[in-house]
């Protein structure tokens, strides 16, 4: 099992294309499944398609969306390996079938796919097919579309928001149909809010899936939520294999990240393990990256930083992340840091 594509529904497919193209480096990718209602974009870096939709005619399942819900993910798709079986386990456990398996042949390859309801108003394309390059519906990603210079090269986790009481039923589901593995749970809580995590993870390790609930009633996961209108995927990470120089060219490009304060990385030395030159910490510092390890192996170590919202309501973000060393985990020694970061925001719009 593995993340095929993450399709967003948006007000303008051009503009997110052009977008994600100038200031995050992606290519873009000639796409074939345009309709009379709805014009599609795709773009790729590394092993990560993000296909990006948006409305031609009120007919469009995209002005749907967009009625209900701010623009963001409106589909995680993965390729699986027999479809048919999902799919029972799927709508056996509460799944709308919302497209049959559908199935072609081009050579000696074939796909088959189909569509099922998630949590909340987020969809799951099921993908299943004896080529690499995985073709889903009419849109084919081209194998030259794998650019050799791309800054990123897969996608390191997507994270779920579900309202308060249902993670337990969320992470139940997802664990009968994809048989997603618990691994991690956090109870993160500042002197202002709280939430709840579990991080479900696939038998390979090539899908990372934490799931977040709230405990507090002006978290910022309660501020999605309301902003939203209901559960939705709050942010993917991108793994890239140089942090630093990436972050240096799309701060020149014009990307906007959380402040982290200069006083994390005076208390980051003081913790056991602290490894890092005097020269790679300045520069860590002057782009405001976060750093983890665990101090029985510090040389593993999780860099990671977050983008403002992207699409202009305090909903979907971008987390970069490097891991050097194979380092596990996901920042745990940075959350308070993060979450400091995160409610300033929120102070800054009037929320918390």
């Amino acid at each position: 099992m593995r993340i095929d594509h993450i399709h967003f529904y948006v007000e303008d497919a051009l503009v997110w294309r052009d977008w994600f193209a100038y200031h995050l480096g992606f290519q873009s990718v000639t796409t074939y499944n345009n309709s009379s209602h709805t014009w599609t974009e795709t773009v790729t870096s590394g092993s990560i398609n993000f296909v990006f939709s948006s409305p031609l005619l009120p007919t469009s399942p995209v002005a749907t969306f967009l009625s209900q819900h701010p623009p963001g993910v409106a589909d995680v798709a993965f390729v699986v390996e027999n479809i048919e079986a999902t799919m029972t386990l799927a709508q056996a456990n509460g799944a709308k079938i919302l497209q049959p398996i559908q199935q072609s042949q081009h050579g000696d390859n074939y796909y088959k796919w189909g569509k099922i309801s998630a949590w909340g108003s987020l969809i799951h394309t099921l993908i299943e097919t004896s080529s690499s390059i995985s073709k889903h519906g009419q849109n084919s990603l081209k194998a030259n579309s794998i650019h050799p210079y791309s800054i990123f090269h897969a996608i390191d986790h997507v994270v779920l928001n579900v309202e308060a009481g249902n993670l337990e039923s969320v992470v139940a589901w997802y664990e009968k149909i994809f048989h997603l593995q618990p691994q991690q749970r956090f109870n993160i809580q500042t002197e202002r809010s709280a939430l709840h995590s579990q991080v479900l993870v696939s038998p390979q390790g090539n899908v990372q899936f934490p799931i977040n609930q709230p405990t507090t009633a002006n978290s910022q996961i309660q501020e999605f939520l309301n902003v939203n209108r209901g559960a939705g995927v709050q942010h993917i990470a991108l793994r890239t294999s140089n942090i630093i120089q990436a972050i240096a060219q799309f701060r020149y490009k014009g990307v906007s990240f959380l402040t982290v304060p200069q006083t994390y990385y005076s208390q980051l030395k003081q913790r056991p393990g602290f490894s890092l030159s005097p020269e790679e910490l300045q520069a860590i510092a002057q782009q405001e990256i976060l750093v983890d390890w665990h101090a029985e192996t510090p040389q593993a170590l999780l860099l990671q930083i977050f983008t403002r919202h992207i699409f202009g309501q305090p909903t979907f973000f971008l987390e970069l992340i490097e891991r050097r060393f194979q380092a596990a985990g996901f920042g745990e020694g940075n959350f308070q840091a993060l979450f400091a970061a995160m409610e300033a925001e929120q102070i800054q719009r009037g929320s918390l």
